[in-house]
């Protein structure tokens, strides 16, 4: 399958005139986003679940072949802290089947604060049917053991691998059959831009852990002045050099606004 390459939401003001172009009223841009890159990851359900209508209206807005990650509700990971999760991950995918087949990945994002409790993880991601992809990205350092990795391979959830600066902030685990990532921010010039050094490094590391035919999700989350867009493009280009297949992305990088 190819890789979902996009960016970690797309209702950015500072996109206008960088990737959206001042014409476009800011009710077409999912339509104008989707045209261009394949998939996102929806974070608008971290701060606020959607109701189901809007989750079935992004589903009716996109093309056929989009995929939708969601951030699952700090109400579940920051307030909650992962306990009783049955009703809080009942309710986001009661909302979430809007986006149908359109579905991708849940993202589980811990708070800094919260440390490592296996059987609490494993609670949790037994709420989730077989059917719905995990990631998990705890970020604290008292997650990475053992027993933690030994808790997403079982439950078949992802570690999602995650950089800050250029660098991994977590374990480069394999837990599952597919992989995701998340870039938070890099240190080229101009700032947050991700350096070619630093995308081909992980798309190397990607393509080592993941040889073949696998499914990656991996999205941008350096999103102040489009950033993201700049190195999603990027991200594409240098992997479809390095031999993987990639869904669509824009054929050029945007001129800078």
């Amino acid at each position: 399958m190819p890789w979902q390459i996009g960016t970690s939401g797309w209702q950015y003001r500072d996109w206008r005139g960088v990737f959206y172009p001042e014409t476009c009223p800011q009710r077409l841009w999912l339509e104008h986003y989707a045209a261009r890159f394949a998939t996102v990851e929806n974070n608008n359900a971290f701060y606020r679940l959607p109701s189901r209508e809007v989750f079935t209206a992004w589903h009716d807005r996109t093309p056929a072949d989009f995929v939708c990650a969601v951030k699952a509700s700090r109400f579940l990971t920051h307030m909650k802290r992962l306990r009783d999760p049955a009703d809080p991950v009942a309710r986001l995918l009661d909302h979430a089947e809007g986006l149908g087949t359109k579905l991708g990945p849940v993202l589980l994002q811990f708070p800094g604060t919260l440390r490592a409790d296996p059987g609490l993880l494993e609670a949790c991601l037994h709420c989730f049917p077989a059917g719905v992809r995990v990631a998990v990205e705890p970020r604290h350092e008292s997650w990475w053991t053992p027993a933690v990795c030994a808790v997403l391979e079982r439950n078949g959830a992802a570690l999602c691998w995650a950089d800050a600066g250029s660098r991994p902030v977590t374990p480069l685990w394999r837990t599952t059959e597919w992989g995701y990532l998340r870039l938070d921010h890099g240190r080229a010039d101009p700032p947050p831009r991700y350096g070619h050094r630093a995308l081909r490094t992980w798309i190397e590391r990607l393509a080592r852990s993941w040889p073949g035919e696998h499914d990656i999700y991996v999205y941008f989350n350096n999103d102040p002045g489009g950033a993201a867009i700049h190195d999603a493009i990027a991200f594409a280009h240098l992997a479809t050099a390095a031999g993987a297949t990639v869904t669509r992305t824009p054929g050029r990088v945007p001129p800078p606004g």
